[in-house]
Order: C-alpha cells, then structure tokens, then sequence
C-alpha cells in the first residue's frame, strides 16, 4: 500500500519543540520533494515547509529560523524540527509528497498525501 504515515505531533507549551516525522511505504520518498502544511481550525491548509529531492529546502516566512526540514533517504522518512513554537503553530499537520519540486500547485496534485498529526501549542 503506497501511504505517508505522519508522528510526533502532540501538546507543547509556547516555546517548546517538537519533531515530526513523515514515513513513506511502498514507494520510494527520495525520487519525491515532501511538503508540510498545516490547517487550523477554520483556516484554510497553508505550506509550511519543503525539501527537494536534491535536498534543498524552503520555508514559510512564519516558520523561517524556527523550523527545519531534513529527510533520511536511507530510513525513507522526512522530519520537521519545530522549535520555538507559538499558540498560532497550533494545527493538524500534513505531509504530502509530489514529483513537481517544491513549487505551489494545488493540493489535490500531489501523489500522496498523509492522515495528518495534531501540534497543539498552549500553556
């Protein structure tokens, strides 16, 4: 079965970290660039942050010098290190991956999508 199985989500007080994982099965993540988003409630889904298949990565201006995208082709899993974390990081949590780099299309074209993990972030 070809899925994306997003984890590490959970509750974090305001200025905590937490690290997120993105595992593929069935196919192979490295040939794809891997995309968080996220969505709050009534709020539409927004990109976070994304890595290449090259490696080379890119991120929202909210999330710039707080987040990190990586990925361990070996272990086929891309995570998000989050850092410095703020009440308004609070959402559900994608992953999604696509052959297209990291350029915005529309969600319904990327090739796989995760079930999604909830952050909250609340003191």
């Amino acid at each position: 079965q070809l899925k994306l199985v997003e984890s590490g989500g959970g509750l974090v007080q305001p200025g905590g970290s937490l690290r997120l994982s993105c595992a593929a099965s069935g196919f192979r993540m490295a040939n794809y660039a891997i995309k968080w988003f996220r969505q709050a409630p009534g709020k539409e889904r927004e990109g976070v942050s994304c890595i290449r298949s090259g490696g080379s990565t890119q991120h929202a201006d909210s999330v710039k010098g707080r987040f990190t995208i990586s990925r361990d082709n070996a272990k086929n899993t891309v995570y998000l290190q989050m850092n410095s974390l703020k009440e308004e990081d609070t959402a559900v949590y994608y992953c999604a991956a696509t052959w297209r780099g990291c350029v915005n299309i529309p969600t319904g074209e990327y090739n796989y999508w995760g079930q999604g993990t909830q952050v909250t972030v609340s003191s």
